[in-house]
């Protein structure tokens, strides 16, 4: 059945007419909001997901989501992404390398005829995470609070959707000096993570860390986990699974990073004064 409504694809933001109500006085007015639509994942010509994103930064959103599931291992695996618009939403068409291709069939083919999964299309609780191996943490940087502090008191000036809409979600890359050099913005905080990811990957970018405007679950620091950073400072709190695996894979868990003060969950000595 055709839907009822239209859908806007072309831009992150859409001006809607409304009434407020304020101070005792009804007014007509304009105000911006943030856009979802449906984005479908197609791999080499199989589609693979469809999830609700702000359509903005898709190549980055599809790259990061890719190499975040483990369908890539490596940026260099994907051959190119081709975005088509569609009646009911937006198709981001990737042509992958044939061995990653062939693991991603035989994955879709284990969970042939299963229902309920509930889980990301997990048909099984082995297919729940996706994590590297432990890596030595003696390896790892440490980072001053006070760049933790300066990132976070720009971050809200760098995050141009939620200034218009209110609705986005924001995840920030900032380098050691605490200076912010990516910012990302989605209606959704996994895709807002994607697609930073994707976007440090294109530009080959290391070290620094990461801040969400969002909290920090454990799907979030799995995919920081996957995408080789080290630290993931959260303004809100954490879950107790995403503690364990923060703990467990060498990632420095921040929540609560505002008005001058965190609370760490792991590897809190990463973090210097």
């Amino acid at each position: 059945m055709k839907q009822r409504f239209a859908l806007d694809i072309s831009a992150p933001t859409q001006q809607y007419t409304i009434q407020r109500w304020k101070n005792g006085e009804l007014t007509t007015a304009t105000d911006q909001l943030a856009e979802e639509v449906p984005v479908a994942l197609i791999y080499n010509g199989v589609s693979h997901a469809v999830m609700l994103a702000t359509p903005q930064n898709l190549e980055e959103f599809a790259l990061g989501f890719s190499l975040t599931e483990g369908i890539l291992r490596d940026q260099s695996e994907l051959y190119g992404i081709d975005l088509q618009s569609q009646e009911n939403g937006i198709e981001i068409h990737l042509d992958v390398a044939s061995e990653r291709f062939a693991q991603l069939k035989e994955r879709r083919r284990s969970m042939a005829g299963r229902t309920g999964c509930g889980l990301c299309g997990a048909e099984s609780l082995t297919q729940v995470f996706h994590l590297p191996e432990v890596s030595d943490l003696s390896e790892h940087l440490t980072i001053s609070m006070r760049s933790i502090f300066k990132a976070h008191d720009t971050m809200r000036d760098k995050q141009a959707l939620q200034q218009l809409t209110g609705a986005t979600h924001a995840c920030a890359w900032a380098n050691a000096a605490g200076e912010i050099e990516h910012v990302r913005e989605d209606v959704g905080r996994h895709n807002a993570l994607d697609k930073l990811i994707g976007v440090l990957h294109q530009n080959h970018v290391h070290g620094g860390f990461v801040l969400t405007s969002s909290r920090a679950s454990y799907e979030m620091v799995q995919k920081i986990a996957v995408a080789g950073f080290d630290i993931l400072a959260a303004i809100s709190a954490p879950t107790g699974l995403a503690v364990r695996i923060a703990e467990e894979y060498g990632i420095t868990l921040l929540g609560f990073v505002r008005e001058q003060q965190y609370v760490a969950y792991s590897h809190a000595k990463r973090i210097i004064e």
